[in-house]
């Protein structure tokens, strides 16, 4: 197991926090931000920190974005960036990832 993964998988009484689905996940990929746009955006069938950095992971090889924040449990995502990041895109980087935009 990676090092930098560890506290991800932390236990909990029913289950890892990887499969836990009251887990809030901080992201550990994202920049973190000082300034910029925030959009926040309901996204279904994340289950887990390892869909969390998946989530992740695609949002931040969008031009601009600096701090993705993903709730497991509630399914939101938000993103801040430099410049809004238009609906379409976001859409297209959370399908790449596997899951699906319920609202923006």
């Amino acid at each position: 197991m990676i090092e930098s993964n560890k506290n991800l998988m932390a236990a909990t009484e029913n289950a890892c926090a990887c499969c836990s689905t009251d887990a809030k996940v901080p992201s550990e990929t994202a920049i973190q931000a000082t300034t910029g746009e925030t959009a926040s955006y309901q996204v279904a069938g994340m289950t887990c920190a390892h869909c969390a950095s998946s989530v992740t992971a695609e949002l931040v090889k969008l031009p601009g974005v600096s701090d993705v924040q993903v709730d497991v449990a509630s399914g939101q995502v938000t993103v801040t960036s430099q410049a809004p990041v238009g609906a379409e895109l976001f859409a297209a980087a959370i399908e790449e990832a596997g899951y699906s935009v319920v609202s923006t």
